[in-house]
């Protein structure tokens, strides 16, 4: 017999972004409390609206299974004063005692049935630890400056093992079996069963599957013409428990203004969908509502008023902004700091037209890199921080400054995430750049390193930034001077480059370990290579060749053979060790005009005669020249090959 479990988290508002990892933490949680309780527990659910977080399983045992635990006393040869005494302490005699043998000897022992505990008990001492420990980034007191914290108050809790409530508290809050339906349209009061719970949500306005919300969302949106928006979508999915679609207008005049700055208010600040209208923006918007209807249009009214006055300040922005150009703003950035330890932005400017100089910068790099900053002084920008750098570039195009700055302005925050795209232009690329690398050269000179989840310059995103560039926008460009010789800076990219080629283009880890042994300076070359090493790895004879790699290294590491050192051909004894010399040669001076792919197919046609020579040849000879000879040829062939990809990384079955 086994029985179902419901644990649910009623709660103020969770914010959006917090509810996801919330719920993996509780499955994960509950799945491992299951497993040190010695508790089956099958199809383990999670799912959360803004105000629960809910867990729900099947196949929970009434109680443990009894189990029997061993207790060890003393050695077989203890006097029997201490037998007797070990069989008191237990409360049996001592001929109920036996014998058990162990690596160390026997001993006297005895095995005592445990009877397994009411699961209703364990999980009622087990849950408010467990949901206490589900970690946010911030957490809050309610119940008292000494009380548990919780990222919101919590007003409620349900907790049922089959029909009985699983009795606990927290705070003062006791569980039980009533939960809280939509907060206007709902009763507040709501008796539940777990077979019937979802049902009771939903005729209380309460949608619990944020995948049904999200249906319910887009076939309601598509309609009326929203624009698709993967996240402002997955943003109303959690802060909504029964969401629904209306359409608004607002006045086409505003459409004067940049599309960019109208759909950053609309998507950023008041969470509407922009629509198209025929591949342009439309003078409406689609907002989500968290009720089921606005029949007097009293919701739409009131969304179009507040968007009214976020253009309205808009465009007051915009014109005032007019009257000062973004040339007359540079001097004004020696008043915005960028870091305590690392000067004024005005420093950082100058530092990033320098290190574009540096880079082969023309005169169109250098000024957009002068002027990228300047949008920071801005009214618009200030009031809408989500448009740094796109407000840059309209203003350097409305301002008559030429097409390539404007557009390495409006680009050069980019790439902001793994999905975004690298800026359009060489221009914009070479300020990206120049901008990342000076934020992290800065940050990390003066100590400030990301440890664990705090990374409050955001270097990670910055120096991903950088490898996608150069991976992707074919810079030749070398790393390791541009990063001053800083160890811990080096180390930092080698993560975030290992990271991009594993996580992101998806090649295995020893392929990965295996081009970057090589060299990693030049990373369009670093992505040459492991295409090719990915492309050529299926091939029949690449595999063992690495093995044989893999015995080369080893060798010369037993050895202790530094090299490099000549190898005398004339003292090459004839057969395989002259014919593995010979194909070396051959092999090498055409794979040396040749691309990544095929020179790799040419090195993996080595392995014939590496067998070989691994099967006919004694390379540890008894005569120390002959010895040394043999290892200088192995030496030669791992550090001629090795400039491609180690190939010792590689993992085989041999």
């Amino acid at each position: 017999m086994s029985v179902p479990f419901l644990l649910e988290i009623g709660t103020e508002e969770i914010p959006d972004w917090m509810i996801p990892g919330a719920l993996e933490q509780l499955r994960t949680k509950f799945t491992d409390l299951m497993a040190k309780l010695n508790l089956a527990a099958d199809d383990v659910r999670v799912d959360a609206t803004p105000r629960r977080l809910v867990l729900r399983a099947s196949g929970l045992p009434p109680r443990q299974q009894d189990a029997e635990e061993l207790l060890m006393g003393p050695p077989k040869a203890a006097p029997a004063a201490a037998v007797a005494g070990f069989a008191r302490k237990l409360g049996v005699a001592p001929e109920e005692l036996v014998i058990e043998t162990t690596a160390k000897g026997e001993y006297y022992s005895f095995r005592r049935k445990v009877a397994g505990q009411a699961t209703s008990d364990l999980l009622a001492a087990a849950l408010p630890d467990l949901i206490l420990s589900i970690h946010f980034p911030k957490t809050m007191y309610w119940a008292g400056k000494n009380g548990p914290r919780f990222i919101r108050p919590i007003r409620w809790l349900v907790a049922l093992l089959g029909d009985s409530v699983v009795p606990f508290e927290i705070a003062g809050v006791a569980s039980g079996a009533v939960t809280r339906g939509h907060r206007r349209l709902g009763q507040q009061q709501v008796a539940v069963t777990i077979a019937g719970y979802e049902q009771t949500l939903r005729d209380n306005y309460v949608l619990l599957s944020a995948g049904e919300r999200r249906r319910k969302i887009e076939d309601e949106i598509r309609p009326l013409g929203a624009r698709p928006d993967a996240a402002l979508l997955e943003t109303l999915v959690f802060i909504t428990e029964y969401p629904a679609a209306i359409s608004g207008q607002f006045d086409p005049a505003f459409l004067s203004l940049p599309e960019e700055v109208l759909t950053t208010v609309m998507r950023f600040h008041q969470k509407y969908f922009s629509v198209d209208g025929g591949g342009q923006l439309a003078a409406r918007f689609v907002a989500v509502m968290n009720t089921s209807a606005d029949p007097d249009g009293l919701v739409r009214q009131g969304n179009e008023r507040v968007l009214r006055a976020r253009f309205n300040d808009a465009r007051f922005f915009w014109d005032t902004d007019q009257k000062r150009p973004l040339r007359e703003r540079v001097a004004d950035l020696a008043h915005v700091t960028f870091q305590a330890k690392l000067g004024s932005y005005l420093e950082k400017t100058e530092r990033v037209v320098n290190l574009v100089t540096e880079l082969g910068g023309g005169d169109a790099a250098r000024r957009a890199a002068l002027l990228a900053k300047c949008d920071l002084t801005t009214e618009l920008v200030k009031e809408f921080t989500e448009l740094q750098g796109v407000v840059g570039g309209l203003y350097a195009r409305a301002q008559g400054e030429p097409e390539e700055v404007a557009l390495a302005i409006y680009d050069h925050y980019k790439p902001l995430s793994m999905e975004d795209s690298l800026p359009r232009t060489r221009d914009g690329q070479l300020v990206s750049l120049a901008d990342k690398l000076d934020t992290l050269r800065g940050c990390f000179g003066i100590g400030l390193v990301p440890t664990g989840s705090r990374d409050p310059f955001a270097l990670r995103r910055a120096a991903q930034g950088v490898v996608r560039i150069l991976a992707e926008g074919g810079w030749e460009t070398p790393l390791r001077p541009l990063l001053l010789g800083d160890t811990a800076l080096e180390e930092f990219f080698l993560d975030r480059i290992r990271y991009y080629f594993r996580e992101v283009r998806g090649f295995r880890y020893d392929e990965v370990n295996a081009v970057l042994a090589a060299g990693w300076d030049n990373l369009p070359d670093a992505l040459r290579r492991i295409e090719a090493l990915a492309a050529v790895r299926p091939t029949p004879n690449f595999e063992p060749l690495a093995a044989s790699f893999k015995r080369i290294q080893n060798i010369l590491r037993q050895a202790e053979f530094a090299g490099p050192a000549e190898v005398r051909t004339g003292a090459l004894e004839p057969g395989p060790e002259t014919e593995l010399h010979a194909e070396f040669e051959r092999v090498r001076q055409q794979a040396a005009s040749l691309p990544y792919l095929q020179a790799l197919e040419a090195i993996a046609s080595l392995r014939p005669k590496v067998d070989l020579f691994f099967d006919k040849v004694l390379v540890n000879a008894p005569d120390p020249d002959v010895r040394r000879n043999r290892l200088a040829l192995l030496s030669a062939i791992r550090t001629e090959f090795s400039t491609i990809a180690d190939f010792s990384e590689i993992a085989t079955n041999q």
